[in-house]
C-alpha cells in the first residue's frame, strides 16, 4: 500500500491495570473508527511506570506473550480490522523479564514480538532491576499495511538499531516510548532534553528514508512528568504530526510510504553505504595506541 492512516494513542495511566488495558482498547476502537490502519500504543500502558523504584512487588505486574492482553487486544484487531503495536511487560519465566512489544495483524493473529535491546538504569529509570536484555534481535513485521519495525524507547537513541531494522526492510519504524522530565527540573532543561529526543528519532528518519512513528504517555508519576510530544516524521525528518506535552491524544495521520523512494532515490545514504569500512563499529570504544 502506498498510504497507511497510522493511529497513535498517547494516554495517562493509574495504579489498577484492567482498567488501562480498558482505557488502550476504547482508545485502539476510536482510532480504528477515524479510519487507523496501525495503531501504535505508548511503552508499558497496562500500567504506571514501575520502574521509577526497585521493588519486588512490580513483578507482578508481568505477563506471558502471548497471554491475557495479547488476547484481548486481537479480538479488538480483527474485529475492528486494525493492526496493533502494543508494549508489555514480559514474563517469558520464572525469574526472567523482558520489556517487549508484541504486534498483531488486522485479522487479530499474533505475529510475533520484539523484545527492548538496550535497558537504561536511572535514577527514576530503574529498568536493569526489571528487564533482561533483548536476545531476539532486531525484527521486522509483515502486517497487512506494510513491514514495519518496532524498537522500544532507549532504543531510539541508537542509530545501529534504526539502520538494522531499515536493511532488514522496515517500512516504518515504531518507538512506543515512557519518557518524561523530573518535577524539580527548569524550563530549560525540559526543553533541551526533548529537543535532542526527537531530534535523534527523526535523524533515523534522515539516514534510513523511512517514517518514523514515536508514542510517549502523558501524565505525572512519582516525581517525574512524562512529556507526551508524540509525533510522526516523514521518511526526511520533517513532522507531520507532534502531540501536546500534558493532553491525552488519539489521532490518525495519513502516512506515504512511496515517499521513501523519492527521498532514498534524491538523497543516497543506502547507496554510498562503505560497509567495508564499518567494522569497528562492533567495538566498544576505539582505544588509542
Amino acid at each position: 500500500m502506498s498510504k497507511v492512516k497510522i493511529g497513535t494513542v498517547q494516554m495517562s495511566c493509574v495504579a489498577d491495570k484492567p482498567t488501562n488495558l480498558a482505557k488502550a482498547i476504547e482508545q485502539v476502537k476510536e482510532a480504528a473508527k477515524k479510519g487507523a490502519q496501525i495503531i501504535c500504543l505508548q511503552e508499558l500502558f497496562t500500567s504506571l511506570y514501575f520502574c521509577d523504584e526497585e521493588n519486588y512487588d512490580n513483578f507482578a505486574l508481568a505477563e506471558s506473550i502471548p497471554g491475557p492482553s495479547t488476547d484481548a487486544l486481537s479480538n479488538v484487531a480483527a474485529e475492528f480490522n486494525v493492526v496493533i503495536v502494543a508494549s508489555l511487560f514480559e514474563k517469558r519465566a520464572q525469574g526472567l523479564y523482558h520489556n517487549t512489544t508484541a504486534v498483531l495483524d488486522a485479522d487479530g493473529t499474533y505475529l510475533g514480538k520484539y523484545r527492548k535491546m538496550h535497558i537504561p538504569d536511572d535514577p527514576g529509570f530503574y529498568e536493569k532491576f526489571y528487564f533482561t536484555p533483548g536476545d531476539l534481535g532486531y525484527k521486522i513485521f509483515k502486517t497487512k499495511y506494510a513491514s514495519i519495525g518496532v524498537l522500544i524507547c532507549w532504543d531510539q537513541w541508537y542509530p545501529e538499531a534504526a539502520r538494522i531494522t531499515a536493511l532488514m526492510g522496515a517500512e516504518l519504524l515504531f518507538y512506543p516510548t515512557a519518557i518524561g522530565w523530573a518535577v524539580t527540573q527548569d524550563a530549560g532543561t525540559n526543553t533541551e532534553q526533548y529537543n535532542a529526543w526527537q531530534t535523534i528519532q527523526r535523524s533515523h528518519a534522515i539516514a534510513n528514508g523511512i517514517p518514523v512513528v514515536s508514542v510517549n504517555r502523558v501524565g505525572e508519576e512519582a516525581g517525574v512528568r512524562f512529556w507526551g510530544g508524540s509525533f510522526i516524521s516523514n521518511p526526511f525528518g520533517s513532522l507531520i504530526y507532534k502531540a501536546s506535552h500534558d493532553q491525552e491524544e488519539t489521532v490518525v495521520t495519513d502516512v506515504d510510504l512511496n515517499q521513501s523512494d523519492y527521498y532514498r532515490s534524491h538523497w543516497p545514504f543506502l547507496r554510498d553505504r562503505r560497509i567495508d569500512s564499518y567494522h569497528p563499529i562492533t567495538k566498544r570504544f576505539i582505544d588509542g595506541d
